[in-house]
């Protein structure tokens, strides 16, 4: 009996300990990091996309927190390292985390943010690298991802945007696409540099060009050899030679 309350005090224990490493408070000094914010957005969820992160702004409304997560590589849910977290009151007031009740958690498949007020708008910052952005719903309405400067989404072969069914303008030299309504999966996005385009295309003319010459200097070499031909008499057409009389008798 005794050995069996200390097995289940033991698993207990273990239990309790494996949930208090399962997640893990942010440090205020990361999240009380600068940034900059556009608090203007009408979307449900807005993002801006820069080359080495990403900052995004949640609408909320009758909400005390809020879980965002990203994607593995093996497609499982992951916590997201987020900083610079900033709320916004619907009076305008911007705090940080050094102010009011604002803090961040790190769960083992969530990012749990808390917030001091139920409606607002919180903003946050995530590292990223590379010409893909891909970002899980986590939150039902519009969506709105804006891409790093001379960037753009639209030629099939350079680029790639899921789900379809959004919208796309320019300003400043950022194009932002937009979805009205998202309840689940996610979005993803393959983009890329301006300049990239035009060297794209400057290597199809050269390899078009370079294909044509070597069209045109075999057409040119083959009709040569059948100038050869013709000049040593090795294209005789026998069918039509007029002195032909025929086979030889008793063949005929």
């Amino acid at each position: 009996m005794n050995r069996r309350r200390l097995a289940l005090g033991g698993l207990l224990v273990v239990l309790v300990l494996s949930g208090c490493a399962g997640s893990t408070e942010v440090s205020e000094e990361d999240l009380s990091g600068d940034a900059e914010y556009d608090w203007e957005t009408d979307a449900t969820v807005a993002v801006e996309v820069s080359d080495v992160s990403y900052r995004t702004v949640v609408n909320l409304t009758n909400s005390s927190t809020v879980e965002v997560f990203q994607r593995d590589a093996l497609g499982g849910d992951g916590a997201v390292q987020i900083s610079a977290l900033q709320f916004q009151y619907p009076n305008g007031t911007v705090v940080n985390a050094t102010e009011g009740n604002l803090s961040a958690t790190l769960e083992a498949e969530r990012t749990q943010i808390t917030l001091p007020a139920e409606t607002g708008k919180v903003g946050y910052t995530a590292e990223r690298v590379g010409n893909e952005f891909a970002l899980p719903v986590f939150a039902e309405g519009s969506y709105s991802v804006t891409l790093p400067p001379s960037t753009r989404v639209g030629v099939p072969v350079l680029s790639h945007a899921d789900p379809g069914g959004y919208r796309t303008s320019v300003a400043n030299d950022r194009m932002t696409l937009q979805w009205d309504t998202l309840s689940d999966g996610g979005i993803s996005v393959r983009y890329y540099l301006q300049r990239d385009l035009w060297i794209f295309g400057g290597i199809a003319v050269i390899s078009v060009t370079l294909g044509a010459g070597g069209l045109v200097y075999y057409l040119r070499q083959i009709r040569n050899l059948e100038e050869k031909r013709e000049e040593l008499g090795l294209d005789v057409d026998y069918e039509d030679d007029p002195t032909d009389d025929g086979p030889p008798p008793g063949m005929r």
